[in-house]
């Protein structure tokens, strides 16, 4: 098995989870995220890091921990798992979406009025809205503007029955952004 169809066997086994306690599934939501990237004209590598943002709850088998009030550092599993093939411009923004969030809650009031209950809920066991001068860090960071899009496009794909491009369709991103490393 060739590293993209083991990423694919993971959506493939685990994608029809829930996510959360939203209203999609993980890989409904996934392929919500990467089709905004694409539809904003994102290059291949943000592609597919929106598609392969979550990757993280795919890989343990803990069940939903934000309902039981525990953090599960997915987007570190993930960043890990994905580093085994792809280069920072793929895993830096898996690895700061998360923190991304925090970013955007503590400086655009906006945005935090977009959050699903859910996605308040996970900011808190996330840490919550970051200070000002943890946010003015943050966004200095190498790709932290990528981990800030994604996000966006992040808290956007939630969306149920929402028609989405296949998990194949996004298969050249990902062989593109391999190319690349």
């Amino acid at each position: 098995m060739d590293m993209l169809d083991e990423i694919f066997d993971r959506f493939r086994r685990s994608g029809s989870n829930s996510y959360g306690r939203e209203r999609v599934t993980q890989l409904q939501h996934a392929l919500q995220c990467a089709a905004l990237a694409e539809a904003k004209g994102a290059a291949p590598a943000l592609i597919t890091a929106a598609l392969l943002h979550d990757v993280g709850h795919l890989i343990h088998d803990l069940g939903d921990t934000a309902a039981r009030g525990v953090d599960d550092r997915h987007e570190l599993l993930g960043w890990r798992w994905l580093s085994r093939w792809f280069g920072e411009a793929v895993v830096e923004p898996v690895r700061q979406h998360v923190r991304a969030k925090r970013y955007l809650t503590a400086t655009d009031p906006a945005y935090y009025a977009t959050l699903s209950p859910a996605s308040v809920r996970s900011l808190e066991l996330q840490g919550g809205p970051f200070t000002r001068e943890r946010a003015t860090e943050f966004i200095g960071l190498p790709y932290a503007a990528q981990a800030v899009r994604l996000r966006r496009w992040d808290e956007a794909a939630k969306v149920a029955g929402k028609p989405t491009p296949d998990l194949d369709h996004f298969r050249r991103y990902l062989e593109a952004s391999l190319a690349a490393r």
